[in-house]
């Protein structure tokens, strides 16, 4: 074919070719370029999670709101979503790793970030060298941060963590006085934050609420005893998304919220009160997983696409390939879950297993299918939507999951960025 020809046909012409690269817009720091070849992205709305971060502020006031972006702002894009966040109302932030932590710095992102648990000895001058605030919960982390603020000759505020329950990291209740009081000892350390986690704050059951007051009651003895020998942190906290909404009592003075700020919440529980508390506010999903129809063939009734050939089509019908599969995040359990996929602003089911780099599309008999149409995996096209949480149901997983494992390969194009208002200068490095 002429390359006029094929000008003509990308430019919209009947038959037109997809587009080479997704569409315009920033792009995430740090996104694999290979993704970029390929008509398949993930649309981000920063006004969704600043809007999402507004809702919660609101909602937990006064307590101030901790946006926590770790895992890559789960799934999202770190410093996009944190720097929404902020914009939304945030106070601060926190991550997971020393590294997430210097990746939001590297990109100018201000204010407070809190690092959830002891990083390892290698990482201790990094942490400081970018102004992250370390979680302690040992000696031996204790010991290895003052000698690194000594060396530095750098004034650093600290949380401790308490376990109450989750048993994954943080200091037994009984051991935090003294490892207060070792912090204290240490004049550049200073305990900023006292805080635990809840594992179960999104159940339903009377077990789960018990459980989640017995770790109130626990973190509330830490804190009287610590006032007894005159000495208490500035700032306590324990509420993640689903405490943050239905126990109220656990706002204390800051909420750590992640899922919540990505427009979806933990269970049935916490959606009934956040319906109750929230005066008629929603949050919005911010992440749409999108590709393009690659290739169109008309298929007869009884053949069956994909490997495995596990579904015969019931009659004849209009297969598309729509280039992003498994090793992009989607699951090639959802075939066998169901599945359905968005195509002119209609739920279509897959025609055959999912494929590491390509799905298939049972499209009827709707002949209007061309390549280039978009193709929608989560998200909202037309009347219709599919969320994290749908994908969740059929795969007996969470919305987290979800999420965070959409590929690395897989762009993040950001859209609807709010301006961030003004805040303090990054810290040296």
């Amino acid at each position: 074919m002429a390359e006029g020809a094929l000008s003509r046909l990308r430019d919209g012409a009947p038959g037109a070719l997809p587009p080479r690269t997704p569409p315009a817009g920033p792009r995430e720091p740090g996104a694999m370029a290979q993704g970029h070849s390929r008509p398949a992205w993930a649309e981000i709305d920063l006004a969704a999670i600043t809007h999402n971060a507004g809702v919660l502020s609101r909602l937990v006031q006064p307590a101030r709101l901790c946006a926590v972006v770790k895992a890559h702002g789960y799934g999202h894009g770190g410093p996009s979503a944190a720097r929404a966040a902020l914009a939304g109302g945030a106070a601060q932030l926190a991550v997971a790793l020393v590294d997430e932590g210097v990746e939001l710095r590297q990109h100018d992102v201000r204010g407070p970030i809190l690092l959830l648990s002891e990083c390892g000895a290698d990482a201790v001058d990094t942490a400081l060298a970018y102004g992250l605030t370390p979680t302690l919960y040992t000696a031996e982390g204790i010991e290895q941060f003052a000698s690194a603020a000594r060396r530095r000759g750098q004034t650093t505020p600290v949380h401790v963590k308490v376990d109450t329950g989750m048993h994954r990291v943080g200091a037994r209740a009984a051991a935090v006085p003294a490892l207060v009081r070792a912090i204290a000892d240490e004049p550049l350390l200073r305990v900023e934050g006292l805080w635990t986690h809840f594992p179960v704050a999104d159940g339903d059951t009377d077990e789960d609420r018990a459980f989640t007051r017995g770790q109130m009651a626990q973190l509330d003895g830490v804190v009287d005893e610590l006032r007894r020998a005159g000495t208490r942190p500035a700032l306590i906290h324990a509420a993640n998304t689903a405490g943050a909404i239905a126990f109220p009592a656990a706002r204390y003075g800051m909420v750590r919220c992640g899922i919540g700020l990505y427009g979806y919440l933990p269970g049935p529980a916490v959606q009934a009160a956040f319906a109750a508390a929230s005066g008629g506010e929603t949050l919005r999903p911010a992440m749409s997983l999108r590709a393009r129809v690659v290739s169109v063939r008309t298929l007869e009734a009884g053949e069956r696409p994909s490997y495995g050939r596990l579904r015969a089509l019931p009659r004849r019908s209009v297969v598309a390939t729509v280039p992003v599969g498994y090793a992009d995040g989607v699951p090639r359990a959802l075939f066998a879950g169901g599945c359905s996929v968005l195509v002119g602003g209609r739920r279509r089911p897959l025609a055959g297993t999912v494929t590491m780099d390509q799905i298939m599309v049972d499209c009827g008999e709707d002949s209007s299918v061309a390549p280039g149409d978009e193709v929608v995996l989560l998200g909202r096209q037309s009347d219709e939507e599919i969320t994290a949480d749908e994908w969740a149901g059929l795969l007996g997983t969470i919305s987290y999951e979800i999420l965070c494992g959409i590929g690395p390969r897989v762009p993040r194009i950001a859209v609807n960025a709010v301006e961030e208002p003004g805040g303090s200068t990054p810290p040296p490095h």
